[in-house]
């Protein structure tokens, strides 16, 4: 019941960015009970490459805790985290990743890779897939189909 409760709150973001001509992708990064972070796509507005709602939720995450390991946290974030994001996951500590649908195309958290659970690595990630999926996939399905549609 909590992870569909924070992925609502991811589900929320998410819209932000479509609002703002963002990919609808939201995340929020959340320590004992208490969201410490929070991210929405942000690519095209400061034409950052970096600019992924996880690791600006992972950024935020780390300057409200103090710290860049981030043990004790779980992301939530709507679509399967991206090899880079997955990285920030495994470099940041993260203990816990929650997302909604799966990415065929770039997902790094076990359909394409599984960075977060990669033992060769030297952190790993519990993964929840599929959290509230058919609600992430279809905000990510609408945006697209207004996109190909407004050309």
């Amino acid at each position: 019941m909590t992870d569909e409760l924070h992925m609502r709150e991811a589900l929320a973001l998410a819209r932000e960015a479509a609002a703002i001509g963002e990919v609808p992708v939201g995340a929020l990064v959340v320590h004992d009970g208490v969201v410490v972070g929070r991210g929405l796509n942000r690519r095209e507005s400061t034409r950052d490459p970096l600019g992924h709602a996880e690791l600006l939720a992972i950024a935020e995450a780390a300057r409200t805790l103090g710290r860049w390991r981030l043990s004790g946290c779980t992301l939530y974030v709507t679509l399967e985290p991206c090899p880079m994001c997955a990285g920030g996951v495994v470099n940041a500590r993260v203990d816990r990743v929650v997302y909604g649908a799966a990415d065929p195309k770039a997902g790094a958290m076990g359909t394409l890779y599984d960075l977060a659970r990669d033992g060769r690595l030297n952190h790993r990630a519990e993964v929840v897939p599929g959290v509230l999926a058919a609600e992430s996939a279809e905000l990510l399905r609408a945006f697209f189909a207004a996109r190909r549609k407004n050309g």
